[in-house]
């Protein structure tokens, strides 16, 4: 990486090199004209990140799982009631003590195949008085776990209405609940896979839809997406992977918001425009990438941190990574995690360390103000996200989702800044450079973040 600071004056410039710049052909679009973006909290983007794991019931000792939500940053868990017992070693406590030791919050769901209210409700009012609880999230993938409500099976091959009616007295239950009423509620997942159009890819079905559930049936508050970075249709590494996955269009290869919620994937069932998806509220419960074949350590590790930038910049307001460590008590493939079955880091949670530890903010700006700047030129692997910390410094995150190759561009702010701090993830917690009464920054990205810290 090569960082570039000329103050106002003028008289100052500063360049470090890090590695060595390819000269590749890279798509450039048209330059950018510099404007005032507003700035997200930069707790609501740490917020946002979130992890499936496993837990004692599957061979994970608590004290494991502890240090590793703590290492990596994570704010919140992916839970629910599967494999849940009074007795354990999964209990309700479990959950209770990790928001507690690690600060983790938790999304409270029915789980694979499970439709039992009654214990969702219950256990989730105990992670509500604590102050554990995020949201509620109805059955995972039905079209792999059929589930059975109201005496008939539903999911699967065979009708869906069970799942329907099951996703709609749970929203409803949630909200009649005056404890519960203010948490939001996430859809299954995989609604794509519907088999009869029960209404699923909406999160309430409009009054001019033909479904077979009737209309204003509300299912869930914010959409729920598996949207992986590798998919039957995009197999193999490509530019912008954490990007593309996250794109709410058509125009994603993946099985993403598009293919369940605008036309499902199965039937073609039609659901939200696309203009209407772009504003949808939604989140991921999953996703990911395995260390296997084309896809190294290091190729994992850059796609897992651009992952999460790319989802909150593209407008999902939370992200589950799956997988905490590596599953144990499955055959096949298990290499998804950022950590390994030795409990060991891999790459991916060294990164993604760094980067929560160089944002780390526990409070949240209430009142973000803007930032007047452009990114000169506008190439077409290159991302950026502006935060500002709740100590009012922004933190303007540029990220490269190129395979190969660097892509120099250069950061114009409409006013000097008195310090600019520069952070490299891959490398570590401290600055790699830092200047003074600057206007201007040129940095040369390539496949991972750059955050550079304005005050």
């Amino acid at each position: 990486m090569r960082v570039t600071a000329t103050g106002s004056s003028g008289g100052r410039r500063l360049t470090l090199f890090a590695g060595l710049v390819f000269a590749l052909a890279i798509p450039i679009r048209q330059q950018a004209k510099a404007e005032e973006v507003a700035a997200q909290p930069t707790a609501a983007f740490l917020d946002s990140i979130g992890v499936v794991s496993t837990f004692d019931d599957r061979g994970q000792p608590y004290s494991r799982t502890l240090e590793m939500l703590k290492y990596g940053g994570f704010r919140w868990l992916r839970g629910g009631i599967e494999g849940l017992t009074k007795n354990g070693p999964l209990t309700i406590d479990t959950f209770l003590t990790l928001h507690r030791e690690a600060g983790v919050k938790i999304s409270w769901g029915l789980g694979s195949g499970i439709s039992d209210l009654d214990t969702l409700l219950a256990t989730g009012r105990i992670l509500a008085k604590a102050g554990a609880l995020l949201a509620f999230e109805g059955n995972n993938e039905p079209n792999n776990w059929p589930v059975s409500y109201n005496g008939r099976k539903g999911g699967g091959r065979s009708s869906w209405r069970a799942v329907a009616e099951l996703q709609a007295d749970l929203y409803r239950s949630v909200k009649e609940d005056p404890l519960l009423a203010a948490y939001p509620v996430w859809s299954i997942s995989e609604p794509g896979a519907q088999t009869d159009d029960v209404g699923l890819q909406f999160l309430q079905i409009p009054a001019d839809a033909i479904t077979l559930m009737p209309a204003d049936t509300r299912y869930a508050d914010y959409a729920n997406v598996h949207n992986y970075l590798y998919h039957a249709n995009s197999p193999h590494p490509a530019d912008n992977k954490s990007w593309d996955a996250s794109d709410p269009s058509s125009s994603s290869p993946v099985d993403g918001l598009y293919g369940n919620f605008g036309r499902t994937w199965a039937q073609k069932f039609r659901g939200y425009s696309e203009d209407e998806l772009t504003h949808l509220p939604r989140v991921t419960t999953e996703t990911g990438a395995a260390v296997n074949g084309e896809v190294d350590e290091a190729l994992q590790a850059v796609h897992l941190v651009n992952l999460y930038l790319a989802q909150f910049a593209r407008g999902y307001s939370y992200t589950s990574v799956y997988i905490l460590r590596d599953r144990t008590d499955e055959e096949g493939v298990q290499s998804f995690g950022f950590f390994r079955p030795d409990y060991s880091p891999r790459t991916a949670a060294h990164y993604l360390h760094n980067l929560t530890r160089i944002l780390a903010d526990e409070s949240m700006k209430s009142s973000p103000a803007r930032l007047d700047y452009s990114i000169e030129p506008q190439h077409d692997t290159v991302h950026d996200l502006l935060l500002q910390h709740s100590d009012g410094a922004f933190q303007l995150v540029i990220w490269g989702e190129a395979l190969e190759g660097e892509s120099t561009v250069t950061i114009k702010l409409k006013k000097s800044v008195a310090t600019a701090s520069i952070f490299d993830p891959t490398i570590g917690t401290l600055p790699i450079a830092k200047h003074t009464d600057t206007s201007e920054i040129v940095l040369t990205i390539g496949n991972h973040p750059i955050i550079v810290t304005l005050q």
